[in-house]
């Protein structure tokens, strides 16, 4: 045992004795008798859940598109002329291709506007073009209908900044992401933890554009972060 470690023990022992009690060293996870997080949204069908996501984003002042994957490019293509967005950032992602917007940009790019795709060996580049940037658009790894909340795992293609940085935020739900709250998106993370696989260091809970309010309430939005978000759900089952 290091000098660090004793020293370590010796505090938590004398911690321990102060309080009057066994020293602990492990965590039992107790057995809850009641667990109403499991409850809400229990039995609502995805048709429901789309429902309630469309409600809780009228709340959050969130744009919302439906699609298919045969009318994705042109929803996105709309969202992207009513924003008059002529600098755009994504992911590097390969949903992008999954869902036939591998020529997408391509075709902005040929219109004369400026399209950059999340590089990992610049990360100052990305972040200054995002900074820049008329919008940024991502995937939902997952999506809550109770908050209207889409969840974003980082890694080293997905920077932070692209739903950060850009003056709007365009999310591409897919359907199947679809869940009541966040009970299942962090029960995901832990059983990503459990099963010994490797998770992002950086996950995001993002609630439509970024707002906040004074003392009386008075509600401001796009504070610190885009001031537009539109999701864009597409039926991808």
């Amino acid at each position: 045992m290091t000098t660090k470690e004793t020293n370590q023990e010796t505090f938590l022992n004398e911690i321990a004795k102060n309080l009057g009690r066994p020293r602990k060293k492990e965590v039992v996870r107790p057995t809850w008798k009641k667990r109403p997080q499991w409850e809400v949204l229990k039995s609502a069908s995805q048709d429901e859940l789309v429902s309630k996501l469309k409600d809780r984003c009228l709340a959050i002042h969130t744009q919302v598109e439906e699609a298919t994957l045969d009318t994705l490019a042109s929803t996105l293509d709309k969202v992207l002329n009513d924003y008059e967005a002529s600098s755009i950032i994504s992911w590097q992602d390969p949903r992008f291709a999954e869902y036939g917007l591998d020529s997408f940009f391509e075709q902005h790019r040929e219109k004369g506007h400026n399209v950059r795709e999340w590089d990992s060996s610049d990360e100052k580049g990305n972040i200054t073009f995002a900074e820049h940037a008329d919008v940024g658009i991502t995937f939902s790894d997952m999506t809550l209908a109770e908050s209207g909340t889409v969840t974003l795992l980082h890694d080293s293609g997905k920077g932070r900044s692209v739903s950060f940085l850009p003056k709007s935020f365009i999310a591409i739900i897919p359907k199947s992401t679809l869940v009541p709250r966040i009970s299942q998106a962090t029960r995901m993370l832990h059983q990503k933890v459990e099963a010994g696989e490797d998770i992002p260091s950086c996950v995001n809970f993002v609630s439509g554009p970024s707002n906040s309010a004074d003392i009386e309430m008075n509600l401001v939005v796009g504070v610190h972060g885009p001031v537009r978000a539109c999701y864009i759900l597409v039926d991808d089952q």
